[in-house]
């Protein structure tokens, strides 16, 4: 398909540019969209927050396809993803994020195992280390999972401080792809694996954390997270407004998460 072959083009160095040539964005205060210039003339289009003195960057990596329909003056089309949703109580407690939307609105799944990701990944990571002086974490969540362990699978060493994955897609499904599917042994950094016991999404059984964990055979650290609870607004088992995207327990899962990182800064 030609979206995807756009995709794979465009995934190689990007330039980070200075959120000064940005577009103030509502939503959070400070916050902005910038488009970092890619290969073969493509863009990839980011969603930056941060307060004053960022004590780290969380990439983040939504579910689904990936794509959160930002537009040029900031306003999401799809806003639900939980790390899309949650981005002021992260930027509240000290962390800046990054928030990708997809290239030309391509589906990403079944693309985020692949080095071509892997790669546009380490791009993002890179730009998040040029805004603020702070570690770099990647998390994903549900099939960003994947983007997050290739990321991680592939960083050069010093680029990121810890990968984070939350409600990991861990069975084969749709997408054709798996946290499996990217390289998990070759993560050398510390990881957390976040499961909520309520998740009842069939490609992301909490049951399986322990068999994440296990993967990321390199890893100095590796640990688990379970969480309970959640609201169910959804018709889908695997939608973001749903215990698997933890709706109605951000706070609490944020705050588990803020402790880990909190410890790597120490």
């Amino acid at each position: 398909m030609l979206l995807t072959a756009l995709l794979l083009q465009g995934s190689a160095k990007a330039d980070p540019q200075p959120v000064d040539a940005a577009t103030t964005a509502p939503g959070v205060p400070g916050e902005r969209t910038i488009d970092l210039p890619l290969a073969d003339g493509l863009t990839q289009r980011v969603l930056y927050a941060a307060p004053a003195h960022p004590r780290a960057t969380v990439v983040m990596l939504p579910g689904g396809a990936g794509d959160v329909g930002l537009d040029d003056d900031g306003d999401l089309r799809h806003g639900h993803n939980f790390v899309v949703r949650t981005r002021a109580l992260w930027v509240a407690r000290g962390y800046a994020v990054v928030i990708p939307d997809t290239i030309d609105r391509t589906n990403l799944r079944g693309l985020r195992s692949s080095p071509q990701y892997a790669a546009l990944v380490g791009d993002l990571a890179r730009f998040a280390a040029v805004q603020a002086k702070a570690p770099v974490f990647l998390l994903g969540t549900s099939q960003g999972s994947i983007a997050a362990m290739n990321g991680a699978a592939h960083a050069p060493a010093g680029l990121i401080a810890g990968v984070i994955l939350t409600e990991s897609v861990s069975r084969m499904g749709g997408s054709h792809e798996t946290v499996f599917s990217a390289s998990p042994e070759a993560v050398r950094v510390p990881a957390l694996v976040v499961a909520n016991r309520d998740d009842r999404c069939d490609v992301a059984r909490p049951e399986d954390a322990p068999r994440i964990a296990a993967a990321m055979t390199a890893s100095p650290k590796v640990d688990v997270l379970y969480v309970s609870g959640g609201i169910d607004r959804s018709r889908r088992d695997c939608g973001s407004l749903t215990p698997h995207g933890y709706y109605g327990i951000e706070a609490e899962v944020i705050d588990g998460i803020g402790r880990w990182i909190d410890i790597r800064l120490k």
